[in-house]
């Protein structure tokens, strides 16, 4: 029986939806939306498109969208400087530099000068640590962790006491998930084992998972026969192995393929999410449900 598809595209719409009708009560209650900045520096084409999507994105949920394109030279002063411009901007309340940055700018002392209480993007010690203890201490969720989750719970997937297996231990994806999943919480209270590429006999651990999440970044790392039959897997992997020609446009496009051999996946699976169109447009939903929730903790009604 072929798996169920968990269609990030879809749930993306929901989420966006409900966002947009609380933006239009708390307009109209308060008196204030959601205002985001998006910091730019450079102009790598990959970071515009992300860039641009997010800028789209806000706007059509009503939020206040503040665009700073900064030129490839900028000091570190300067960009500091306009962070902290931010920081203390009351209507502003989620705050994004694009990553990368260039060579003479240490991301980590930018990622730290934003106000924890406005960094949406979660990747603040003061985030990561108030993500480690959980429950109410929680603010902004990194979002594609943040996604995963969202997506697991939209698919009516049971997590409490479930088995899953995270394979990656990146900062962004696989600590944060599998921290989240541990929580006493909805959509968490699972037993969960984290592996990595140099974990020893892999294919036993995922052969436990009732959920299977996948963010290595290697494609096609996850055999099928290392599925559990039924299990729910999430694969994050975006890898680009290709070109092809767009039936549409004629243009050459980027083959994507994902962590998971999808095609044999979905023949053992419950459920599983495709690449592209699973995790990938969740993201975004997701910072802009945290810059949201940043609004509301400003007004107290989080």
């Amino acid at each position: 029986m072929t798996a169920k598809l968990i269609k990030g595209t879809e749930i993306r719409e929901e989420i966006l939806s409900e966002i947009e009708e609380e933006v239009k009560k708390i307009k109209e209650e308060h008196g204030q939306v959601p205002g985001l900045v998006t910091i730019l520096v450079g102009e790598s084409p990959a970071s515009i498109s992300y860039v641009t999507l997010k800028i789209k994105t806000a706007n059509r949920l009503g939020f206040k969208e503040i665009q700073e394109n900064q030129p490839e030279d900028i000091s570190e002063e300067a960009l500091l400087a306009l962070i902290d411009k931010y920081n203390n901007d009351d209507s502003i309340h989620g705050i994004l530099v694009q990553l990368p940055l260039p060579k003479q700018i240490d991301e980590k002392k930018i990622l730290n000068a934003i106000d924890p209480d406005k960094d949406v993007d979660g990747f603040h010690p003061v985030n990561v640590g108030r993500l480690m203890i959980g429950g109410a201490e929680v603010r902004f969720p990194p979002c594609t962790p943040a996604g995963i989750q969202e997506m697991i719970i939209r698919a009516g997937v049971e997590t409490s006491g479930a088995e899953v297996v995270v394979v990656g231990r990146s900062n962004i994806v696989g600590k944060p998930i599998a921290n989240m999943m541990l929580q006493k919480a909805d959509g968490a209270n699972s037993t969960v084992t984290v592996i990595h590429t140099r974990t020893k006999d892999m294919a036993s651990h995922c052969k436990r998972a009732d959920i299977l999440i996948v963010a290595a970044g290697v494609p096609g790392l996850v055999k099928p026969e290392w599925i559990k039959p039924g299990a729910c897997v999430i694969d994050v992997g975006v890898n680009r192995v290709g070109e092809k020609i767009s039936e549409k446009t004629g243009k050459k496009i980027a083959i994507l393929k994902g962590d998971v051999d999808f095609d044999a996946a979905k023949e053992i699976a419950g459920s599983i999410t495709p690449v592209p169109g699973g995790v990938g447009p969740m993201t975004i939903t997701m910072l802009m449900k945290n810059t949201l929730k940043s609004l509301k903790f400003r007004l107290g009604i989080a």
